[in-house]
């Protein structure tokens, strides 16, 4: 089947880049930017070779996809897969004619190429549905945003690229502060006050991560400036002192990795319902594209029109479509 989907194809994926280059026609700029826009970068070090972006909509595969992709490497590309910084995978060497192909075998798979241009990229997650500090379904939300923002809003244009995460809890694996928004799981915790005992050794303080615990004439409190709600606290004192107040979300904007970093803020609520989070994830997104400027990233735009005015606008107004 390989030597069959290979045989039209001028430089056979598997040729050292020596043999390769000498044989293979270079591809114009126009196409080299076609084909960027399909999630297909070029190999700088080769005429018509690209390394293909395949999206896995929360960095979580099935071991058929998996095997596809593996296929799909060896039948099309040089048979090398490399990881990005974003969860998606690359299969590399990527012939310019085997592009179509390659794109229509992956569809077979309910697999898909992209995650380019200036818009709403592929979302990152970390394992937070499994990972024991987990707060919230990481894997879940992340594939409703997917499809509602990375699919839903793919016609639309914004000043800049766009990049989610979505973090389980404080741990802040995915670093969503470094992101244009970052969601992290929130536990709130709350004390019973009447079954506080005042221990002298006390569990919560002693076990609080953050130090925002401690006992204050003989009865504990949390200082909710230093409280991170990473949840560690809750169910841990043997007298049920402290139990959870609820879960939820909490969104952090304008932050940005790269030459020019940028640490992002969050927002001054922790939201517990799950279609608000996704309705100012919206209005996030809408606000960048009505006021940021051609070029500018996100971080620049809340810059620019200050933290206080876009958060005001976010939790106040109404979505504008």
């Amino acid at each position: 089947m390989g030597d069959q989907m290979m045989a039209g194809t001028e430089c056979p994926a598997h040729e050292n880049r020596e043999q390769a280059a000498s044989g293979c026609k270079s591809v114009s700029k126009a196409d080299e930017t076609r084909v960027k826009a399909m999630g297909f970068l070029k190999d700088k070090r080769t005429p018509d070779r690209f390394n293909c972006r395949v999206i896995t909509r929360n960095g979580k595969i099935t071991a058929e996809e998996a095997r596809a992709v593996a296929a799909a490497a060896d039948l099309f590309g040089s048979g090398e897969i490399t990881m990005t910084a974003r969860l998606t995978m690359e299969i590399q060497g990527v012939p310019f004619d085997q592009i179509e192909p390659l794109r229509e075998y992956l569809k077979e798979f309910g697999l898909e190429t992209g995650g380019t241009g200036a818009k709403v990229r592929p979302v990152v997650s970390c394992k937070g549905t499994t990972c024991q500090y987990g707060l919230i379904d990481t894997f879940a939300l992340s594939e409703e945003i997917h499809e509602r923002f990375y699919h839903g809003y793919q016609s639309v244009k914004l000043p800049h690229k766009f990049k989610i995460a979505v973090g389980g809890c404080p741990n802040n694996c995915v670093k969503p502060d470094l992101n244009d928004i970052g969601i992290i799981g929130q536990r709130v915790p709350r004390i019973d006050v009447e079954k506080c005992r005042g221990c002298k050794v006390c569990q919560i303080e002693k076990n609080c991560p953050m130090q925002a615990a401690g006992l204050t004439d003989g009865k504990l409190t949390i200082d909710e400036n230093i409280c991170n709600h990473c949840g560690r606290c809750v169910s841990r004192c043997p007298f049920q002192a402290v139990e959870s107040r609820y879960d939820g979300y909490r969104i952090c904007i304008g932050g940005r990795w790269g030459k020019k970093v940028s640490q992002g803020r969050y927002l001054n609520r922790v939201f517990t319902d799950r279609e608000e989070l996704l309705t100012v994830v919206e209005k996030i997104i809408l606000l960048f594209r009505d006021q940021g400027w051609l070029g500018e990233r996100f971080a620049d735009t809340v810059q620019r029109l200050g933290f206080v005015n876009v958060q005001r606008q976010l939790l106040e107004d109404a979505p504008r479509k």
